[in-house]
Parts: C-alpha cells; sequence; structure tokens
C-alpha cells in the first residue's frame, strides 16, 4: 500500500524525523488541547497525544488525535491495552481511521492503580503485540478476526515501544523481532541520555537485522535539573542517566539552560549512528515549549 502519513513518507525516503508528545488536557474544550500543541507546529513530522497516561484520565487520545488531524497537525495515536476489550479496540481505531488518523502507538498502559482512580478495573483483553496484529490485519486482509470484511480498509502505520539498553554478550532483541512479526512498522523509544550505550544498542539491532525491519526514533528530552535527573532515573522504567550527565546539570549556572545543550548533543549524536531514523522528543514536565526551543537551537527541520 502507499505511504498515507506524512511520518511513514519521510521515513519511507530514508529522511531524519522529528516527532513529540503531548499529553491532552483534563478538559472538554478542543481549543485547550490546539493551545497546547501550538508550539510544535510547523516543528515536527508528527505529534504524539497520549492515552491517560499515567493511568490519569484525561481528554481521549482518540478524539485528541482527530482533533489534531483535523486541524493540520499529523498525529501519533497512542492506544493502550488497559482500558478496552477487542470489540472497542477495533471500533476506535475504525473511527480513528475515518477521523484521518493513520500513525498508531501500541503500548501496555500504565497499571491503573498509580493513576488518579486506583480502584479502576483494568481490561487487558488483548496485550500489546496481539493489538498490533489486529491493526495490521485490519489494514492488510481488510478484515475483523471474526473475518468480517471492512469496506474500505483502514491505512495505518504501526508503531511499537521500546526501552534501549547495554546489552549483554548474549542478549538478543526477541520482543522488537516478535512485535515486527506481530506487524510494527517503527519504533519509538524511551528516553536516552547515554550516547556510548545507544551506539552499542544500535549495533547489536543491526547485527540481528531488526533496524532493516523497523525505523526507530529515540527519545530524548531537555532535564531541568540534576533533581528531575535522579528522579527519571531513580522512577522511569527503563531510563537511565549517567552520573556524567547528572554532574553537568548540578555544576551548570543555568541547569534549564545546559539540560537542552545536552538533549541537542544527543540528538546530534544519535543522527551519526546507523539505525537510528529520528528522534522522539518528550518534556519531562510537559513544558512543550521547552521542547520548541530544543527543535530550534539543535537546527532540525521544519515539518514539510
Amino acid at each position: 500500500m502507499a505511504a498515507k502519513s506524512q511520518l511513514q513518507r519521510r521515513l519511507s525516503a530514508g529522511e531524519f524525523v522529528v516527532t513529540a508528545e503531548v499529553t491532552p488536557p483534563l478538559s472538554a474544550d478542543a481549543g485547550a488541547l490546539l493551545a497546547k500543541a501550538a508550539p510544535l507546529r510547523g516543528r515536527v513530522d508528527a505529534v504524539n497525544v497520549t492515552d491517560a497516561a499515567g493511568a490519569s484520565a484525561a481528554m481521549s487520545s482518540f478524539a485528541a488525535a482527530a482533533i489534531l488531524a483535523g486541524n493540520g497537525m499529523e498525529p501519533v495515536l497512542q492506544v493502550t491495552c488497559r482500558d478496552r476489550n477487542r470489540i472497542a479496540l477495533a471500533c476506535d481505531l475504525l473511527g480513528a481511521a475515518a477521523q484521518g488518523v493513520s500513525n498508531l502507538l501500541i503500548l501496555h498502559g500504565d497499571e491503573p492503580a498509580g493513576g488518579d482512580q486506583p480502584e479502576a478495573a483494568p481490561v487487558y483483553d488483548l496485550d500489546s503485540r496481539a493489538v498490533m496484529a489486529l491493526a495490521r490485519q485490519m489494514r492488510d486482509e481488510a478484515m475483523l478476526p471474526s473475518e468480517r470484511r471492512i469496506e474500505p480498509p483502514p491505512h495505518f502505520f504501526i508503531g511499537a515501544a521500546d526501552t534501549p539498553r547495554d546489552p549483554e554478550a548474549d542478549w538478543r532483541p526477541t520482543g522488537l523481532e516478535a512485535k515486527a512479526a506481530a506487524g510494527a512498522d517503527f519504533v519509538q523509544t524511551q528516553f536516552c541520555f547515554d550516547l556510548d550505550m545507544a551506539e552499542r544498542y544500535f549495533a547489536r539491532l543491526r547485527e540481528f537485522g531488526v533496524t532493516d525491519r523497523l525505523a526507530f526514533i529515540v527519545g530524548v528530552g531537555p532535564i531541568a535539573s540534576a533533581r528531575s535527573a535522579r528522579w527519571m532515573r531513580d522512577n522511569l522504567f527503563g531510563v537511565s542517566v549517567p552520573d556524567a550527565v547528572i554532574a553537568r546539570l548540578e555544576q551548570a549556572e543555568d541547569p534549564a539552560a545546559e539540560g537542552r545543550r545536552i538533549a541537542i548533543e544527543m540528538i546530534q549524536g544519535l543522527r551519526t549512528i546507523p539505525g537510528v531514523s529520528g528522534v522522539h522528543l518528550m518534556a519531562p514536565l510537559q513544558k512543550i515549549e521547552t521542547l520548541a526551543l530544543v527543535i530550534d537551537e539543535a537546527g532540525l527541520h521544519e515539518a514539510a
């Protein structure tokens, strides 16, 4: 099938892409979402909208993605397994496609126990790979698992999540291989602040041919302070913040500016690593204006 989304077109052409993440507001006003995402307009190829991040209620990611798409900003719709059974997932995916949403990032989802309504019952009818397989079947076979036909079928560009790691001698990327087999086309990763580790990680992925099957968009973000860096290291699964980065933040006269410089250095370094197709910018404290500043200071392209 022909590439449909800007993100897919640019990745297919081998161009370095930029995405960024926005958490939809706790609001019934579409304008609140558009105002929050506005600093990213013209700066990124696509904007991720989170799906009840932290298991806390907010504007629906499906609705938020449709609002962005309807206002000229390409979304990446984050879909978690936590809240919907397979019927609801199929319905919502079709509804998203009908509103011009092609890019999906399919995730397990944060556990309700850590959210704003810890008594909520999780669903997890399908795991993330099964949802990828569902989206792939809807796209490629134009049918549901029940064999009911979809006319016309949706076009999805299917994403998976990953956490870069320092690979042990016997480590192989079995999880990523399984996600590719399930239907994943691209990967967005958790924060990465260690360029040396990233080089070793992608060397191993290239060894197993994973970067030939999946396009990788690596998570990067500005860290506001050494305290924030320690919190991320201690509380965000899979995030490693090197001691040297924390020391730089501690010694800086302006830690926020130093955090932006560190992010820019990571972006510049990642661009040199074979197998890295782009960067995914996230702001730990949801300061979207800071992401826009990093994009500008790094000299990244304006989205076409």
